[in-house]
This record gives structure tokens, sequence and C-alpha cells, in this order.
């Protein structure tokens, strides 16, 4: 076990944890004339870039190590956030997302692959488990700070962010390189890259598994970051009030750090099932719904259920890679999620521009189809991934 390594993981997840505008991003963004639809558009475009540059971070992750990919992601992640900092139009915001859609894809599977093999298998869940919620307790101190000290001055914001950001920077530099102990032959990189995404086209139930998990992250993702503000304003919540709730949601982010209890206590399929049968009762209820209690309730569930779930995910996904290329194999599974994303996107936003209760319709949807993907996954694989 490299320890090192974990701490320092786990520093630069709280640090990078630590957006002080998280609570009024949207907000933020429309102040400076962008509208919800084109929010979504870029968070689109992000996707699909995110698609792109999946596969040669990848490659270049496995060739190059993980640790000179992380300090290079971390680099441009600073970076990004100075951009957001500076940002005054849907051109400068687009920028910033792009610059993001590069660090987005390097990361993927690099972090998680660190953690992974810088620690026992026996305790791979309760270290991502940890993982996450630093990370929530990053957003939670940070939205703390904004609401005792920040309130409306959207700048100071993004400017805190750029400084926390710059710090994860620093720290990714003393992480020590590790590798996979599993034998392959390292000289045909794009020859393993394309049996890894045959098995995975052949094989229908890892389709469904990342499908299915991807319907899920992204309701959850465009719920709980975009059309919540939304929802809060149409409730009559205001901006100082807002940042108290953000609060609480991170609060309940935290609580990830049980994922594996819980799990052990009721089983993976149990806890899967819950997870989507309540964020898909949840969406209806938002639905129907412009009460503040109410609407601020749906929330938080839908932030309690994903906390749970998050690092069961990501163990079920790093359990499934059979390659020594672990970050190419995590990265074809992304690149299948943001597929799936920068679908569901263009729909949760074109539904908004209509009516809100539409996109929680889609999100309601989305639950559906993803439950019956991870079921009939589960079904057919639990003698092979029995956790």
């Amino acid at each position: 076990m490299n320890k090192r390594n974990i701490y320092l993981m786990y520093a630069i997840s709280f640090l990078q944890g630590m957006v002080f505008y998280g609570s009024i991003a949207t907000l933020y963004r429309q102040a400076n004339g962008v509208s919800i639809l084109q929010i979504t558009i870029i968070e689109s475009i992000s996707l699909i870039l995110c698609l792109i540059l999946e596969i040669p971070w990848g490659i270049i992750a496995d060739k190059i190590g993980y640790k000179k990919t992380l300090v290079i992601c971390s680099t441009l992640y600073f970076i990004s956030k100075i951009i957001f900092w500076k940002a005054t139009n849907f051109t400068d915001f687009l920028i910033e997302r792009i610059l993001l859609s590069v660090v987005i894809s390097g990361l993927s599977g690099v972090d998680t692959s660190i953690l992974y093999l810088s620690c026992t298998k026996e305790k791979s869940h309760d270290t991502f488990a940890i993982y996450d919620s630093l990370g929530q307790s990053g957003l939670f101190f940070s939205s703390f700070i904004f609401v005792l000290f920040i309130g409306n001055n959207y700048k100071l914001s993004a400017f805190l962010t750029v400084i926390s950001y710059g710090i994860a920077f620093v720290l990714s530099l003393f992480i020590i390189e590790v590798k996979d102990n599993k034998k392959t032959n390292q000289t045909n990189t794009f020859k393993e890259f394309y049996n890894i995404l045959f098995y995975i086209i052949k094989n229908k139930y890892t389709l469904m598994f990342i499908i299915g998990i991807a319907l899920f992250n992204e309701t959850h993702q465009t719920i709980t970051v975009f059309l919540n503000q939304i929802q809060y304003t149409k409730s009559g919540i205001n901006n100082q009030t807002i940042g108290v709730i953000f609060i609480l949601a991170n609060i309940i982010n935290m609580l990830s750090i049980f994922s594996a209890k819980t799990t052990k206590l009721i089983g993976a399929k149990n806890l899967i099932k819950i997870c989507y049968i309540s964020v898909t009762v949840v969406c209806i209820i938002l639905a129907l719904t412009s009460n503040a209690i109410i609407s601020v309730l749906g929330i938080l569930i839908i932030k309690l259920f994903y906390a749970l779930l998050q690092p069961l995910q990501i163990n079920l996904q790093n359990i499934q890679v059979k390659s020594s290329n672990r970050a190419t194999t995590l990265s074809i599974f992304s690149m299948t999620m943001s597929c799936i994303g920068a679908t569901t996107n263009i729909i949760f936003g074109a539904m908004a521009q209509k009516n809100i209760s539409l996109s929680f319709i889609c999100g309601c949807v989305f639950c559906l189809i993803g439950l019956i993907l991870i079921t009939i996954w589960f079904d057919k694989t639990k003698n092979e991934f029995i956790i």
C-alpha cells in the first residue's frame, strides 16, 4: 500500500472540490449573458470533446505514466479556472469548457487508477468512498465560505477557486508513479486498445452497465448542477438561501463515505435498485411541484442516492478491467458515457427551455431505462462480480 499517494490524492480531491461558485454556477453564467440552453449546449460540446479525447488520453496515460498525466491535467485544470474567473460571455465560457474537456478526458481513469494501484484490493471500495467524500467536503467548505463571506460577489468566488486549484496542482507534483502488475505487451498499445474496444462492443452486458450508469449520472448532474437553481428561483428562493441549500447538499454528498458499508449491509444489487427507483420518483415529484420545501428536499434526495452509488460504480468499473492498460479501458468506459451525456444534455436543455417540468420527466424516463439495463447486467454477471 502506498499511503503517500493515497493521502496526496485525498488532499487533491478536497482542494479540487473547493468550487466556491458551485452554488450559483448557473446563475454566474446567466449573469454573464449565457442562457440555460447555451449552458447545456456548452456541456454537450464538452462531452463530445471528451469522447474524442478519451482514447488518445488513455493511451498516453498508459504510455507516459499516471503521475505525469495527473500533473499535466492538474496544470490545465488550474488554467481553466483562471479562464472561468475572467469569462464575460458565451465564447469565454465555451473556451473554458473546451479546456476542461481536455482535463476531464485526461483524468478519466487516471485518478482512480492511482488510488486502485496504491491500495489493497480489499480496501479499494473504502478508498474510493473516502476519496469521493473528501471532494464533497471541499465543496461543503467552499459553499460555507460563500454563504458567510462572498454572497453576491460572483467574481470573488471564482478567484478563490483559482487559488484552491493552484494548490492542488502543486500537490500533484509529489505523487509517486504506480504501475499495474499485470503482464501485457506494452509495445502495441493501439492493438491493445482495439482489443479492449471490441471486447466491450461484443459484450452486450458490459455496454448495458455503462449506459445504465451514464443515464443515472447525467440525470443527477443536470438536475443538481443546472436545473436545481432554476427550480429554486421558480420557487421564490433567493441567492443566500440557495447557498445554504448548497451547503446541505454538500453535507449529504459526504455520506458517500458510507457507500461501502451500505453495500455490505444490503447488497450491491439492492443498493442500485433503491437509488434508481428513488431518483425516478423524485423526478416525477419535481415535475409536478413549485413548492420550495418539496423542491429542496427532492434535490437533496437525488444527491443522497448519487453519493451512495458513486463509489460503488467506480469500484465496479475497476473490477471489470481485464487489461493492464487500465486507463485505456476506463477511458473507453468514459467515452461511452460521454456519448450518452452529450445526447441527454441537449434533451434536458431543450425541454427546460420550454418548461422545466419536462426536463424532470426526462430524468424519470432516463432513470427507468438505466434501472432496466443495470438489473439485466447484474443478473447476468453476478457470479463474476461479487463484492
